[in-house]
């Protein structure tokens, strides 16, 4: 079975070492092309490229694949295997491939098609997440499923972390696929009309933090934007980064004493008691943020500095 490889970031690139390291013969990568990177706008490979060549794969990197399906079809691949390729993918290129098309989706479907699944999924306070492996078709992540592998998604968990983690157990789990379309045996579900939601890219727009929102809202969204976009706030008018935040329980005296406080305000100036701010049904505290220009810190640090003050009010 020659197997074609189509990825892009690192997310992808534990799947296309694991596959290589299952012994599967792949005949060739596709990846996007390279792109500037830094202040210095230096050209620099995508993450696939660099593990392909360490591994001696040929790698394509045609600006648009539907133009190109000539020389994907040159690399004689039976079978291809996307993981956040980031293109989409036509009926030609699917018919390209006898044995089909298998895309490792990050997310559980159909209640996470799209392009952001693992934001999404902590963003909207869900517990449990997972990796799907499905046959692509013209839709939107609508083929019909091969295989499923669920993990909770842990309290403290942040979008950079659960990525981390998924990209290695969709490593694994495309490995039992490959096993599996190789030797026939296997059963494909297709996947519910109900319950469909499809999530798209995340902006920086929704990176903003809205305080008058409850608790756990406010904490999801740290987590849910880090390390991109990053939540954000500003205070003072200067723009704060917020990398990691905390919801903290109010005894009855503080919430006698914060009742009349506003959403966003600063509610202690003890550093020692972190960067504590009121939220719509108690407060949180922000535990690692940055000033513009400045570095990341914590928020004992921040009150430290006086870059905020008791009374003092984030807003966005």
């Amino acid at each position: 079975m020659k197997i074609v490889f189509a990825g892009t970031p690192e997310f992808a690139v534990a799947a296309l070492n694991n596959i290589h390291r299952a012994g599967f013969e792949i005949v060739g990568v596709v990846t996007q092309m390279d792109k500037p990177q830094g202040r210095k706008g230096v050209l620099t490979p995508p993450p696939v490229k660099r593990a392909a060549e360490t591994l001696g794969i040929p790698v394509l990197q045609p600006e648009k694949i539907r133009e190109h399906i000539e020389e994907v079809k040159a690399l004689g691949g039976e079978l291809l295997v996307t993981c956040a390729y980031g293109q989409i993918l036509t009926q030609a290129v699917l018919d390209a491939f006898p044995m089909g098309v298998w895309n490792i989706h990050a997310g559980l479907l159909p209640q996470y098609r799209g392009a952001s699944p693992i934001q999404s999924c902590i963003l909207n306070g869900e517990s449990v997440t997972g990796v799907s492996i499905m046959k692509t078709e013209l839709g939107l992540d609508c083929g019909d499923v091969l295989c499923v592998e669920q993990t909770p998604i842990l309290e403290t968990e942040t979008y950079g972390e659960l990525s981390d983690r998924l990209s290695l157990l969709g490593a694994e789990l495309i490995v039992k696929a490959l096993r599996s379309l190789e030797s026939g045996h296997y059963t494909l579900t297709p996947q519910s009309d109900e319950g469909v939601r499809v999530v798209r890219k995340i902006d920086k727009e929704q990176a903003k933090i809205d305080f008058s929102k409850p608790c756990k809202e406010v904490v999801d969204l740290v987590r849910g934007m880090n390390p991109a976009p990053v939540a954000y706030t500003a205070i003072e008018g200067n723009k704060v980064n917020v990398y990691r935040a905390e919801s903290v329980e109010l005894n009855e005296e503080e919430h006698a004493a914060f009742a009349n406080a506003v959403c966003g305000e600063v509610l202690s100036d003890k550093p020692k008691r972190g960067l504590l701010v009121k939220c719509a049904d108690g407060a949180v505290r922000l535990t690692e943020v940055q000033a513009a220009g400045g570095k990341r810190i914590s928020g004992g640090d921040f009150l430290n500095g006086r870059k905020a003050k008791k009374g003092q009010v984030f807003v966005c």
